[in-house]
């Protein structure tokens, strides 16, 4: 069974709806023993980061994440927010701590293109540095995005970008995997069958 985190942010129903077409067992859940039952953890979130924090602590759900996740190397595929928690600090409204799995912070979109908004809304194109995993014969990698912040990765840990997108001459983490942490910036569920076949490469994957 895979379980997607339910801590009040963003669109559960949808990324649930794209593991049902593609014919798994899966679940919306803040309850922690359904989390350590689980195949893989999934992470979705549209919003703030501080607020996305402050429901995890609050639904005591970060304990169960990091022994899941890094004691117990669950598969943890985030998107969106969930992607950008991975990272020691977010400076969104501030500075927020993050899970501090990723070396790096999150920062805020500055396109240099006087035509292009924040946030980043719309379909783009990423640039694939390692087709294997999640890109799959994935023929044209273009997907969704909605976002204000990104992923700026450390250099010491350059090598789990998978992948990455132009905005404005923002050089965007679009994909990642660090051993079972897998993440995603763009939506994969609103990202039609091309966003469909990167979630099944995901189980593959773990599963491989």
């Amino acid at each position: 069974m895979l379980a997607i985190v339910d801590y009040g942010m963003g669109n559960v129903r949808s990324i649930y709806n794209a593991f049902n077409l593609l014919g798994e067992e899966v679940c919306i859940t803040d309850d922690k023993n359904t989390l350590s039952s689980a195949e893989a953890i999934i992470v979705p979130g549209v919003g703030a980061f501080s607020d996305g924090m402050k429901n995890l602590r609050e639904k005591n759900l970060l304990e169960i994440l990091e022994k899941e996740v890094i004691e117990k190397k669950k598969p943890y595929l985030g998107i969106c927010l969930g992607l950008e928690f991975l990272a020691e600090k977010s400076l969104e409204g501030g500075s927020h701590t993050g899970f501090g799995w990723i070396k790096g912070t999150v920062i805020r979109l500055q396109p240099n293109t006087p035509s292009l908004r924040v946030p980043h809304i719309g379909w783009n194109d990423t640039m694939v540095l390692k087709k294997e995993g999640l890109f799959k014969e994935i023929q044209k990698p273009t997907f969704y995005f909605l976002h204000s912040y990104y992923l700026k990765v450390d250099e010491s840990e350059k090598n789990i970008i998978t992948s990455i997108c132009d905005y404005g001459g923002n050089q965007i983490t679009a994909t990642l995997q660090k051993d079972n942490i897998y993440a995603v910036q763009f939506h994969p569920e609103k990202s039609q069958s091309t966003g469909i076949k990167l979630l099944k490469n995901f189980l593959d994957d773990i599963r491989k």
